[in-house]
């Protein structure tokens, strides 16, 4: 056995670690919302037109029919007629004349709104119950 030579052998040892995760429930968070409703009082501007008309009485002869004319807030409609004569002339009858008035009054008007309240109430970590799932969207 001189010829064998003895050896020694330094063994290698080698170490991993690996790195997990896991959720712990450090606390929870209620959030309630609750919807009320307000009643409000708006005030609203109502425009509203009068018509006032009032007949002229003309009976004048014309030549020709007169168109309707309007001077300012007063429209003007020719009434015309039709008289047999020796020959056929045409007479204005009468004017109307119609008026417009415009009145703008406030008025409040009812109206509903609605309007929504959050309550978040902060609760410790239940330790002894394990979360009953795992959702992603748990806050």
């Amino acid at each position: 056995m001189a010829d064998e030579t003895e050896r020694d052998f330094i063994p290698v040892v080698e170490e991993t670690a690996t790195v997990s995760t896991r959720r712990v429930v450090s606390g929870r968070v209620r959030i309630a919302t609750q919807t009320e409703e307000i009643n409000h009082l708006l005030p609203t501007e109502l425009s509203s037109v009068d018509v006032d008309v009032v007949r002229v009485p003309m009976d004048r002869r014309i030549d020709t029919i007169p168109d309707v004319v309007t001077e300012g807030e007063v429209t003007i409609i020719p009434v015309v007629e039709e008289r047999l004569v020796v020959t056929r002339e045409l007479y204005l009858r009468e004017e109307i004349h119609v008026r417009r008035i415009e009145r703008t009054e406030t008025v409040d008007v009812p109206a509903t709104t609605r309007r929504q309240t959050v309550q978040i109430e902060r609760l410790p970590a239940d330790l002894e119950q394990p979360p009953e799932k795992d959702n992603q969207d748990d806050l």
